[in-house]
């Protein structure tokens, strides 16, 4: 959508459309970030053109979600990248049902830092965070913490 006041938004139209085992069955919650580099003072230099959509898709063949990648030049057109984070790789892990809702940010050590849902096969949901220098290569960063709250 488009807006003058970030309040009214007027709608624009479809940018990704399910196709494919992936997210044939769907897509949903994007996040959307212009591609950076950090330079040599430490500071990110944004590349002027260029941006990358991360999005929750629904697999048509065992109806899972997972986290896939598009990018743009031009936020109209874009072109799907493919799997950036999968589920987990076994019954017992804690994001074996499906991983979504991504949201992205970059932070001063040169890392970008994707947050995520998880849910496990019995339901329970969790938040994950994986990182990358690149916005291609991810690497978990946290396998479990636990809160209690009285």
């Amino acid at each position: 959508g488009v807006s003058n006041d970030g309040f009214k938004w007027e709608k624009r139209g479809i940018t990704i459309r399910p196709s494919g085992p992936l997210d044939g069955a769907g897509c949903a919650r994007c996040n959307v970030i212009p591609k950076a580099t950090l330079n040599d003072e430490g500071m990110w230099e944004e590349e002027g053109k260029g941006y990358m959509m991360f999005y929750e898709g629904v697999s048509s063949e065992d109806g899972k979600h997972r986290i896939l990648a598009a990018e743009s030049d031009d936020l109209h057109t874009w072109n799907k990248l493919g799997l950036v984070m999968d589920v987990g790789d076994n019954d017992d892990a804690w994001d074996a049902r499906g991983v979504g809702s991504p949201h992205t940010i970059r932070l001063d050590d040169g890392y970008f830092r994707m947050y995520y849902t998880g849910e496990s096969l019995n339901g329970d949901t969790a938040i994950g965070v994986v990182k990358s220098l690149d916005l291609k290569s991810w690497e978990r960063e946290q396998a479990e913490v636990s809160f209690a709250f009285e």
